[in-house]
């Protein structure tokens, strides 16, 4: 019996000696920026002359590093070294493969520090954020070796005399991972060994704007044995990798983390059937959030103020649970936005190598170019309170801003951001507060602050969101802990760090015998 995981404990970075580790982890990414990196097809270094340059966002002229990039022919080339390593791996021992993961896992545990500085360096993620970015990729590993040794033996179901029943899972087969850039290590690791130690193999194309720390992993999982074949890495274009990759008759399935417009074009197009396919494809899609804190007039005023600014400017607002919405019933409004610009204008905003920077840069020019216009139409739907202003000089900085008295039906209320702005409404009693925070296409997560046990059973049935909070923030979910996936246009719901999540990546088979 294999003991339960707790998950991986963030650092204290108030202690000295923990300075200190994650300034030798910066110094060690340091000395490698700037490096090349190859595609791994079948175990083999493959080099490109078209590369993907990764540069750091708060710094545009420090180069991460190159990474080669794919074309149609190479990704098919990995195709048939996936299809082909499918066959036995297919029928390798749960037990090795969670082994694998397990070894995996230990291996970036005493590599915590460097891998946190890479993506502080790649993403642009402050110490906090990049710790917790890592210790979930940890978690991920440890968590899906476990579940994969619970279900290994399937599950117990009736017979009768004279005949033996079994019902068991088995895997699909070549799993096309798409993987997104701002949890460029925690999401680009789960759902890649979610899918391996289900007995998949996995063509990984990981977001071109963090391409390194994925090509970092690959390394680690062939130090822990991974075979080749069994895992290949493909950055390259989306429209022309990426395409061809879900359009692909031996695709079997396709794990996607990202935006809800390339989540719906990859689902439509998934659901074509190619020349030679036998199957239906099965898509796993984790898209965009229009994420919502309620603050109910018999709350805690000061943690929905906190809840709400660490909830909207945590990682400068790229993650898809975070808070873009506060609906705040009128009798409290005030107070509340009036603390929150308080808080918000005390964040700190610069370089995340410095400890102390709070929030640091958005990923790259469009992400910057896109926040900046949705600020313009906040100026437009309400009141700016608190920041409103970028900088691209030299990396893509934006103040943590914060709209005040917009509409229910205002841009900013409804379209997702995916930046550090937050959009401030009334609501004049609580199920009016519900009403509004359920208006939006999305349904990932939400939070209500609340003392009122009446109003947080109300939510509990009817604020329809994935991922609902109470007395707390928006973010955050631990694997595990809080099961992860949204509704609607928020995705499939996959729930990841849960229960369920690998039998997305197997189909279950029946067997029956007479005696």
């Amino acid at each position: 019996m294999v003991k339960p995981y707790q998950h991986e404990p963030f650092t204290d970075f108030s202690k000295e000696e923990n300075q200190k580790a994650f300034q030798e982890g910066l110094k060690l990414v340091e000395s490698y920026l700037g490096q090349d990196y190859d595609l791994v097809i079948n175990g083999e270094r493959v080099s490109t002359d078209d590369k993907i340059v990764s540069v750091n966002p708060a710094n545009k002229e420090e180069v991460v590093g190159r990474v080669s990039k794919a074309n149609r022919d190479l990704a098919e080339q990995a195709m048939k070294a996936a299809a082909e390593a499918f066959k036995t791996w297919r029928k390798s021992k749960p037990e090795m493969r969670a082994d694998i993961l397990f070894r995996a896992a230990a291996i970036v545990r005493r590599r915590k520090h460097e891998f946190s500085a890479l993506l502080v360096k790649e993403a642009g993620k402050p110490w906090n954020e990049a710790d917790a970015d890592t210790a979930e990729a940890i978690d991920f590993m440890e968590y899906y070796g476990r579940q994969m040794l619970s279900l290994k033996d399937g599950v117990p179901v009736q017979s009768r005399p004279g005949e033996i029943n079994r019902f068991g899972y088995i895997p699909l087969g070549v799993g096309v991972v798409i993987s997104p850039w701002n949890f460029a290590f925690a999401i680009m690791a789960g759902t890649t060994v979610a899918a391996l130690v289900s007995g998949n193999t996995v063509l990984l194309k990981p977001a071109s704007a963090t391409p390194v720390v994925a090509a970092k992993f690959v390394e680690i999982l062939e130090e822990a044995g991974l075979p080749k074949g069994v895992l290949n890495y493909i950055p390259g274009s989306g429209a022309e990798v990426g395409d061809y990759l879900v359009d692909h008759p031996q695709t079997r399935f396709i794990s996607f983390t990202g935006s809800r417009d390339v989540g719906l074009r990859i689902y439509e197009r998934a659901s074509r059937l190619s020349e030679g396919q036998i199957w239906l494809k099965r898509v796993i899609a984790e898209m965009g959030g229009k994420d919502t804190i309620v603050v109910d007039k018999e709350a805690d005023l000061e943690l929905a103020a906190h809840s709400i600014v660490a909830s909207a400017f945590g990682f400068s607002g790229q993650k898809c649970s975070a808070c873009s919405r506060a609906i705040v019933l009128e009798d409290v409004y005030d107070q509340v936005l009036e603390r929150v610009v308080e808080l918000t204008n005390g964040l700190t905003v610069g370089d995340p190598v410095k400890r102390e920077t709070y929030m640091g840069p958005v990923i790259d020019q469009g992400a910057y170019n896109k926040i900046m216009s949705y600020i313009e139409i906040g100026k437009g739907e309400g009141r700016i309170v608190a920041g409103g202003e970028g900088d691209d000089s030299k990396g893509w900085f934006i103040k943590p801003t914060v709209v005040a008295d917009v509409d229910r039906n205002a841009r900013v209320m409804k379209e997702e951001i995916f930046g550090p702005v937050v959009a401030f409404a009334k609501a004049k009693d609580f199920d009016e507060a519900i009403d509004m925070a359920n208006d939006t296409e999305y349904g990932l997560t939400g939070a209500v602050i609340s003392n009122n046990r009446l109003n947080i059973e109300k939510a509990r049935e009817d604020f329809h969101v994935g991922n609902l909070y109470f007395n707390r923030g928006c973010t955050g979910a631990i694997v595990g802990y809080q099961p992860f996936g949204g509704f609607n246009m928020s995705g499939t719901d996959s729930k990841a760090g849960g229960p369920d999540y690998l039998l997305l990546h197997m189909q279950a088979k029946t067997t029956s015998e007479l005696l």
